[in-house]
């Protein structure tokens, strides 16, 4: 599963200490920044099943940053719901 995340990261020193923080506290994660993006992307991936939102956003704030999931959006197809 992936869940990605909206971040205010601007640097890529601090975007690298989280990541590093991410991989060591959660050792099934696979994580990423994209800073380039106007929401600053964070993404996770797990390789056992869900990502825990929770625990990810309690981690980048100890580090004092935001982090907040960013829902899917899937457009409905002709009406279909």
């Amino acid at each position: 599963m992936v869940e990605v995340f909206k971040t205010n990261v601007r640097d890529a020193r601090h975007a690298n200490r989280l990541l590093d923080l991410i991989h060591q506290t959660f050792t099934q994660y696979t994580a990423n920044f994209d800073l380039d993006d106007c929401d600053r992307i964070l993404r996770i991936h797990s390789s056992t099943g869900l990502v825990e939102p929770g625990f990810v956003i309690s981690l980048v704030q100890d580090f004092g940053f935001t982090a907040e999931v960013l829902p899917d959006d899937f457009p409905l197809a002709h009406g279909i719901f």
